[in-house]
């Protein structure tokens, strides 16, 4: 993913969550992800999917137990 794409990628994902403070960071060695974070937090990947031509991307994101101790 280019940085014209990250950008792209990056406003799209402030404007659905209604966070300013999402970045989607390039991944060292790799060009099909990008990691997102909140401020300096790491909260998922970005993969894109470049099969036949059609582009999609998936958001992973991992919830630890002890994230939700506080709730």
């Amino acid at each position: 993913m280019d940085k014209a794409e990250l950008l792209k990628l990056q406003t799209y994902l402030r404007r659905l969550f209604g966070n300013a403070n999402i970045k989607v960071v390039p991944r060292p060695k790799k060009n099909d992800s990008a990691e997102i974070m909140i401020g300096d937090e790491f909260i998922g990947v970005l993969s894109l999917d470049d099969e036949d031509g059609d582009k999609s991307y998936s958001f992973t994101m991992s919830i630890l137990d002890i994230d939700l101790e506080d709730i």
